[in-house]
C-alpha cells in the first residue's frame, strides 16, 4: 500500500484529508464561482467538505502554501485540474478575499 503524502505545514494532515486540489476548487466554488463543480465528481465530497468546515482557521494560509506547491504533484488529481488552474484559482480566491 502507497503510503499517503503528509503535508510538512500547520494543518497539513487536515488538508492532507482533504486534498490541496480539492480544497482549492470547493473554495473557489464557495467564494468566487457558484458555477465550478470540480470539487463534485469527489465520492467523498460530504466527508471532505466536514474536513472544510472545521479547518477555515488555516485557509488562507494553505491557499498560499498551494501557490508555492509543485505543479507535477498538482497535476495529479481527479477532479480535471491542471496546476496552472488550481493556482490561479488559488490566487483569484486571495484577491477576492477570505
Amino acid at each position: 500500500m502507497a503510503k499517503s503524502h503528509a503535508f510538512n505545514f500547520d494543518g497539513g494532515d487536515e488538508l492532507n484529508k482533504m486534498s490541496a486540489t480539492w480544497f482549492v476548487s470547493y473554495l473557489f466554488y464557495q467564494r468566487v464561482d457558484k458555477s465550478h463543480r470540480n470539487w463534485e465528481c469527489i465520492s467523498t465530497r460530504a466527508s471532505r467538505a466536514s474536513v472544510f468546515g472545521r479547518t477555515a482557521h488555516y485557509h488562507e494560509d494553505w491557499l498560499r502554501k498551494v501557490l508555492c506547491m509543485n505543479d507535477s504533484k498538482l497535476n495529479i488529481n481527479a477532479i480535471g485540474l491542471k496546476a496552472a488552474e488550481i493556482k490561479g484559482m488559488a490566487k483569484k480566491i486571495l484577491e477576492h478575499g477570505l
